[in-house]
C-alpha cells in the first residue's frame, strides 16, 4: 500500500513537471525570438542542452552512438526531428499567440495516430476514427476563428507549427518502427549537439545575427529551452512513462495547453478569442478519445 501510495506521489509530482515545463515553453519562445533570430535561437538552445545530454550520458553509460545499421538514422534524427521542426515551433511563435501554438502542438497525439495508419498501416478504431474527426475538425475551427478576428497575418506562423507537427509525428513513428532499443539519451545527445552546430552554421549566414541586439531576457529564455525544457522536460516524460500508463503520461497534452494560455493571460494579458475558449473542450475530448483507445489497443495486445 505505501509503495502504492509513493509511486502515486512521483507520478503527480514528475506530471506536474512536464505540463509546467510544455506549457511555460510557448513563452519563453516568444521571449528568445524579440531580439535573437529563430534559426540562431533554435541552434543556441541545443548547444545549452548539449553538455548536461553528454554528461549524464557519460555517468549512466549511456552511447552516443545508435546501433550499426541505424546510424544514418541517427543523421535524420538529428535533422528531421530536430533541427528542422524545432526551428519551425519557434519561427511559428513570432506570428500567433502561446495559447494558440500550444494549442496547434496539442494535437501531436492525433498526427501521430494518422501517421500510424499511413506508415505503420496500424487499424483505427471507431472511437479513434471519432476523437480524429473531432480533434482535426476542432483544430481547423479555432485556426479558422482566429484568422477572422486577428487583424495581422498568422498564417505563416499557423503552416511552420502545423509543419512541425507532422513533421515531428513523421518522426517519432519511424523512432518508434527502427529504434525500440535505443536509450533516450542516444536519441537525444549527439542529434541535440549536431543541430546546435548546424543551425548555428546556418543562422550566421542566413540571418546575419547582431549579437549586441541580444537581450538578457531573450539568451535567458534560450538556455531555459535548452536546459529546463530540453533536459529537465523530457527526461521527466521518459520518467513519467516508465511510473504511470502511456495513456496517464499523454494526458499531459490535455493540459499544458490550458497552463500555457493562463501565463499568456497573466504575461500579455492577451489570449484567444471566447468562441476559440470553447472550442478547445471538443479539441480535448477529440485528444482524449483517440488515447483512451490507445490504452484499451494496449490492453489487448497484453492480454494475449
Amino acid at each position: 500500500m505505501t509503495s502504492k501510495i509513493k509511486n502515486k506521489g512521483i507520478i503527480i509530482i514528475l506530471f506536474t513537471l512536464v505540463a509546467l515545463t510544455w506549457g511555460t515553453t510557448w513563452m519563453a519562445m516568444k521571449i528568445a525570438v524579440s531580439t535573437v533570430p529563430p534559426i540562431y535561437a533554435t541552434g543556441l538552445r541545443f548547444l545549452a542542452a548539449s553538455p548536461l545530454l553528454i554528461l549524464l550520458s557519460y555517468f549512466t553509460r549511456t552511447p552516443l552512438l545508435f546501433p550499426k545499421g541505424n546510424r544514418v538514422f541517427q543523421l535524420w534524427v538529428c535533422i528531421a526531428y530536430f533541427a528542422i521542426p524545432f526551428t519551425l515551433m519557434i519561427y511559428g511563435d513570432r506570428y500567433v499567440n502561446s495559447a494558440l501554438a500550444s494549442i496547434i502542438f496539442a494535437n501531436m497525439p492525433v498526427a501521430v495516430l494518422m501517421t500510424s495508419v499511413l506508415l505503420l498501416g496500424e487499424r483505427v478504431s471507431m472511437t479513434q476514427l471519432a476523437g480524429l474527426i473531432l480533434g482535426v475538425g476542432s483544430l481547423a475551427g479555432i485556426l479558422w476563428l482566429e484568422s477572422a478576428n486577428s487583424g495581422e497575418t498568422r498564417w505563416p506562423g499557423v503552416l511552420a507549427l502545423l509543419a512541425a507537427v507532422l513533421i515531428h509525428a513523421v518522426m517519432y513513428v519511424l523512432c518508434k518502427k527502427r529504434g525500440q532499443k535505443v536509450s533516450v539519451l542516444t536519441y537525444n545527445t549527439l542529434p541535440c549537439l549536431g543541430a546546435g552546430f548546424l543551425l548555428l552554421f546556418f543562422g550566421y549566414f542566413v540571418e546575419m545575427p547582431d549579437t549586441r541586439l541580444f537581450s538578457v531576457s531573450s539568451l535567458s529564455a534560450v538556455a531555459y529551452l535548452g536546459v529546463i525544457a530540453g533536459v529537465c522536460g523530457i527526461m521527466a516524460y521518459f520518467a513519467l512513462q516508465q511510473y504511470a500508463s502511456a495513456f496517464q503520461a499523454s494526458l499531459v497534452f490535455l493540459v499544458f495547453p490550458l497552463i500555457a494560455i493562463g501565463i499568456e493571460k497573466m504575461v500579455e494579458n492577451t489570449t484567444i478569442s471566447n468562441a476559440s475558449l470553447w472550442l478547445i473542450l471538443p479539441l480535448l475530448i477529440g485528444i482524449l478519445l483517440t488515447l483512451y483507445s490507445n490504452k484499451a489497443a494496449s490492453l489487448k495486445k497484453s492480454a494475449h
